[in-house]
């Protein structure tokens, strides 16, 4: 591939960069979509979830074509103690309006479809290739290196993940600070589609989203999900990667464990693995965005740490594939002045800050900081499991009014400043 020559280079296939080289081919340009895995797709474990108003935006309905496994339409937040549980739950048809529902989805399957769409509107798709740096003439990006192989191109898209080697070597950021990282291990659990309809208590075809917090985690920042899939289930915990550090706690006992719980088990039972994987996940927001543009080069997706967690919904492919659009449109314009000197590309941040990436991240900048609150993971579960087991047990003893049981129970965990700091924190960030 030596002495080759694109107008854009985009380096990792998931949701940012393919959605920038389908923008991008779709105007005639000539793009090079580079995969380091042997399939879009297949290095990406996270991001079981995908809100659809971005790339119905890019792909008008795309629902009706795209291997999306379940359409969302009840939402559940589970608090965990080692043998209790509270689960909050919404079930309603309006989550499952179009086009503003979701979706489960397995990266491996929807990452090749959408890289497949780029490469119908005539992009490039090399997979398997690791780049190992990026080509510069003078100050500006001119192409990238892989192997023995130095491709040119008028401007590289760097959509290469939360370990973004090209954001580093442009000088864009340093090393990720270890609090704003967590890491995620997943499995995939089949299970026959009409067992997860039953007992998740879903029609067919629909799906179900669970977020937990609690003991599974073993009071380590963190949380777990599970997502309902055609015939699967996707299960796993993130935790934070400096909390982490500090507990000492082995990731896959904690994963057995959760598997285990009373309130787990019975889902899964009678499924076989079929997947496993870990990853890192950006979950520090505006904190840990980096510099977005260099003289030549844009970031976006992950690798410009572009997800956002609240503790009740984690997004990242949506805002990855707005990104991603975004930075096609930002070349798109300095292809038109012939300029795609750093000074010329800012456009890519000011057509940023007009849409929801920008929008969210700045809503939920606070988020972050909040999740670091130690009680978040062990006190508040156990108090809400605690508070509603006295509220439905019946010991056939003079009964206390609900305010007196519940002001006992805070007594007993929480001091009433602390709480109301607590909830002004929380209220502030989210």
């Amino acid at each position: 591939m030596s002495e080759e020559k694109f107008d854009c280079i985009v380096v990792g296939a998931g949701p940012a960069g393919s959605t920038a080289a389908l923008e991008l081919a779709r105007q005639g340009l000539e793009v090079l979509l580079v995969e380091r895995g042997p399939a879009p797709g297949s290095k990406n474990m996270m991001g079981g979830r995908l809100y659809s108003h971005s790339l119905h935006k890019i792909i008008p309905n795309f629902w009706e074509e795209a291997p999306v496994e379940r359409c969302v339409e009840k939402e559940e937040l589970c608090f965990l103690t080692e043998g209790g549980a509270v689960t909050v739950s919404l079930a309603s048809p309006e989550l499952g309006e179009p086009p503003d529902h979701s979706f489960t989805v397995l990266r491996a399957d929807f990452d090749a479809w959408l890289a497949g769409k780029a490469e119908e509107a005539g992009a490039v798709l090399a997979t398997g290739v690791r780049v190992d740096d990026l080509l510069l003439s003078g100050d500006r990006v001119c192409g990238i290196r892989a192997g023995e192989d130095e491709i040119l191109a008028d401007v590289v898209i760097a959509a290469d993940g939360v370990n973004s080697l090209l954001a580093r070597k442009g000088g864009l950021r340093g090393e990720l600070p270890s609090r704003y990282v967590s890491v995620g291990v997943k499995e995939v659990i089949a299970l026959p589609a009409r067992a997860i309809e039953d007992r998740f208590g879903l029609g067919e075809g629909k799906g179900a989203a669970r977020l937990f917090v609690g003991a599974c985690t073993r009071g380590v920042q963190g949380g777990g999900f599970l997502y309902t899939n055609r015939e699967s289930i996707s299960l796993g915990l993130v935790f934070s990667l400096h909390a982490l550090s500090e507990a000492g706690v082995s990731v896959p006992e904690a994963v057995e464990d959760f598997k285990l719980h009373p309130a787990v088990r019975p889902l899964l039972a009678g499924g076989e693995v079929v997947e496993y994987s870990a990853h890192l996940v950006p979950e520090g927001g505006l904190a840990m965005q980096p510099r977005l543009v260099a003289g030549g080069m844009l970031v976006c997706g992950d690798a410009a740490g572009m997800v956002i967690n609240t503790g009740f919904m984690v997004r990242g492919m949506d805002l990855a594939v707005t990104a991603g659009a975004t930075a096609a449109r930002a070349v798109l314009a300095a292809r038109e002045k012939g300029d795609f000197s750093a000074a010329t590309l800012k456009i890519y941040e000011e057509m940023l800050r007009e849409t929801h990436v920008s929008w969210d991240l700045e809503a939920y900048r606070n988020a972050p900081a909040f999740l670091e609150t130690p009680r978040l993971y062990t006190t508040y579960p156990e108090l809400v499991v605690e508070m509603m087991a006295d509220l439905f047990k019946v010991r056939g003893a003079r009964p206390k009014p609900v305010r007196r049981m519940a002001i006992e129970h805070l007594k007993r965990r929480v001091s009433l400043i602390q709480l109301i700091r607590d909830a002004w924190k929380g209220a502030r960030s989210i």
